[in-house]
C-alpha cells in the first residue's frame, strides 16, 4: 500500500509538472519554365543553384523530434535586418492664432522611424530573401549576421503581391541555406521557425504544419495578392518576418510572413510563403528585376456561391470553379469553358483559388501546363500556354513601365477609330494592381494624350513612363487625357510616379 501511495504521488507530480509547462509556454499573431533550378551568380567565384520544386523529390515526413541538427544547420543563414525610414506626420495641433491670422509653418512634420525583421542568406556572396513589408520605403537597411558582423544592404527587387523581397550585402564566404520542397510538406510534419523576434537574435521555435494552401485576408481584400500560405503553430512574433521556416533536415521550405492576432502578438498560428513561390520570385528579381507573372486568364467563383446554387449542375465542388475569363485568356483559347472546375495543374491537385494561384505562380509566361477540369462529371485535359498581363510571352524588365502601370493596352483598330472619330489612341483592355487602377481609370478607357504627347501605341506610353522612372526627365508624374466610348466626355487623370 505504501508503494502504491508513492507511485500515485509520483504520477500526480508528473501531471502537475506537465500542466505547469503547458501553461508556461502559452503565448500571445498579427491580423493584419517548369520544374527546375533557381540559379544565382554573384562574384566570378560564386555560383549556387537551388531547386524551386522537384518532381522527383522523394522526401518522407521526418519523425525525428531532435531539432538540434536543423537548428545548427540553419541558424547561421538567418540574419537580423534593421531599417530606417522617414515618415510624414500631419499637423497634430493647430494654434488658434495661426488659424485666424494665417501665419506659421503648415508643412507636415518628418519623423525618423526604425523597424526590424529577419532575412535568409541564399548565396555565398550575399543575396538574402526577406519580406517586402520589412524593407518597404526604407531609407537605409543594415544586416547583422549571426556572428555579429554588420553590413549595409541594397534592394535588388521586391514583389508586394507575394510580400517577398531580395536584398544584397557585399560579403563573401557566407553560409547559405539549402532549399527544400514545400510541395512535399505534409500536415502534421515538424517544422522550425528561425528569426529575430523582438530583436532577440538567433531564436528558434518548433511546431507542426497545421495547414497548406491557407488563404488569409488581412484588412482589405486584394485579388492580386498571392494568398496560399503554409500555416504552422511554431511561435512567431514581430521581428520574425522574413525569417526561415525549415524542416527537420534544415531545408528552407517557407519564409515566415505574418501572424493572425487581435493583440499583435502570437496566439497560436503563423503563416509562411512557400519556397515554391518565394524561390521563383527571387530568381526573377535577380535575373530580370521584376517578377515574370504567368496568367491563366480565369476568374474563379466563391465556393459559397456555388454551394448556394449559382450553378445547379455542380453537385460537389472539388477544385476551382471557372466563372469568367480575362481578355486574351490562355485558358479560354485552350478550350476551357465557364462552369469547368479546375482539378489539377501538371498533376498537382487544385483545391481552391489560392491553391490554383500557387500552382500557376511557379511558371513563366510562355510555359505550357497540363490543366485537368471536371466538366459536369466528365474529366477533360487541356494544354495551356501561359501569358503575361499584356497577353504575350515577352520578358518584362525591372523597373518596367508595364509593371508599374499594372495594365494592358491595345492599339485602336481602324474600325474603332472611325467609330470614335479619332485617328490615334490606345485602349485599356485589362487592369491589375498598379498606378492605372489606383488613379481610377477603368477598363475600356481610351488614352489619347499623356504629358502633352499623342499616344499611338502602348510603346509610346511606356517610353514616357520609363524616362520618368529612370530619372531622365524633370517630370515626376503623368497627366492622362482620354475618354470612355460609352459617354464620349473627355476625362483627365493624374498619376504620381515618384511617391
Amino acid at each position: 500500500m505504501e508503494k502504491f501511495g508513492k507511485n500515485l504521488l509520483n504520477a500526480v507530480l508528473i501531471i502537475l509538472i506537465s500542466g505547469g509547462v503547458a501553461a508556461g509556454v502559452t503565448a500571445h499573431i498579427m491580423k493584419n519554365k517548369n520544374a527546375g533550378q533557381v540559379e544565382y551568380s554573384g562574384s566570378a567565384n560564386s555560383t549556387f543553384k537551388q531547386p524551386v520544386h522537384l518532381t522527383t523529390y522523394n522526401s518522407v515526413a521526418a519523425e525525428n523530434t531532435d531539432f538540434t541538427y536543423a537548428a545548427e544547420k540553419t541558424i547561421h543563414a538567418v540574419v537580423h535586418i534593421k531599417v530606417m525610414s522617414t515618415v510624414s506626420l500631419g499637423r497634430q495641433y493647430m494654434d488658434p492664432f495661426e488659424f485666424f491670422f494665417g501665419f506659421g509653418d503648415n508643412r507636415p512634420r518628418q519623423q525618423l522611424r526604425t523597424g526590424s525583421g529577419s532575412g535568409v542568406i541564399i548565396s555565398t556572396d550575399g543575396y538574402i530573401i526577406t519580406n517586402n513589408h520589412v524593407i518597404d520605403n526604407a531609407d537605409s537597411i543594415s544586416v547583422t549576421l549571426n556572428d555579429k558582423r554588420m553590413f549595409k544592404a541594397k534592394v535588388i527587387g521586391s514583389d508586394p503581391s507575394t510580400d517577398i523581397a531580395l536584398i544584397k550585402i557585399d560579403a563573401d564566404d557566407l553560409q547559405p541555406i539549402t532549399f527544400g520542397d514545400s510541395e512535399q510538406l505534409k500536415i502534421g510534419e515538424w517544422v522550425l521557425a528561425v528569426g529575430n523576434p523582438f530583436d532577440l537574435t538567433s531564436t528558434v521555435t518548433a511546431g507542426i504544419v497545421s495547414a497548406k494552401g491557407r488563404s488569409i485576408i488581412a484588412g482589405e481584400s486584394d485579388k492580386d495578392k498571392i494568398m496560399s500560405f503554409i500555416q504552422t503553430d511554431a511561435a512567431v512574433n514581430m521581428g520574425n518576418s522574413g525569417g526561415a521556416l525549415v524542416n527537420t533536415k534544415g531545408e528552407l521550405i517557407g519564409i515566415n510572413t505574418l501572424i493572425y492576432s487581435q493583440t499583435g502578438l502570437y496566439t497560436g498560428y503563423s503563416f509562411a510563403v512557400p519556397i515554391s513561390i518565394a524561390g521563383k520570385v527571387v530568381s526573377d528579381l535577380k535575373k530580370y528585376g521584376t517578377v515574370q507573372r504567368a496568367m491563366l486568364g480565369v476568374s474563379i467563383a466563391d465556393p459559397e456561391l456555388i454551394k448556394q446554387g449559382e450553378d445547379p449542375k455542380i453537385k460537389e465542388l472539388k477544385g476551382a470553379y471557372v466563372k469568367d475569363f480575362a481578355m486574351r485568356s490562355s485558358a479560354k483559347e485552350a478550350g476551357i469553358e465557364i462552369g469547368d472546375v479546375i482539378t489539377t495543374v501538371n498533376g498537382n491537385r487544385v483545391t481552391s483559388w489560392n491553391n490554383l494561384q500557387e500552382q500557376i505562380m511557379k511558371y513563366q509566361p510562355g510555359d505550357k501546363v497540363k490543366v485537368k477540369v471536371d466538366r459536369y462529371g466528365t474529366e477533360k485535359e487541356f494544354t495551356v500556354e501561359l501569358k503575361n498581363l499584356q497577353g504575350n510571352t515577352e520578358i518584362i524588365k525591372g523597373n518596367n513601365s508595364a509593371e508599374t502601370l499594372g495594365a494592358a493596352f491595345k492599339v485602336l483598330s481602324d474600325k474603332d477609330k472611325r467609330e470614335y472619330g479619332v485617328n490615334y489612341g490606345i485602349e485599356v483592355y485589362d487592369i491589375s494592381k498598379g498606378k492605372i487602377r489606383d488613379c481610377g481609370i477603368r477598363k475600356g478607357f481610351i488614352i489619347m494624350i499623356v504629358n502633352d504627347q499623342k499616344i499611338q501605341t502602348p510603346e509610346d506610353f511606356y517610353s514616357i513612363v520609363d524616362k520618368i522612372l529612370k530619372g531622365s526627365t524633370d517630370e515626376k508624374g503623368l497627366l492622362i487625357k482620354g475618354f470612355y466610348p460609352h459617354s464620349g466626355a473627355t476625362r483627365h487623370y493624374a498619376i504620381d510616379l515618384i511617391d
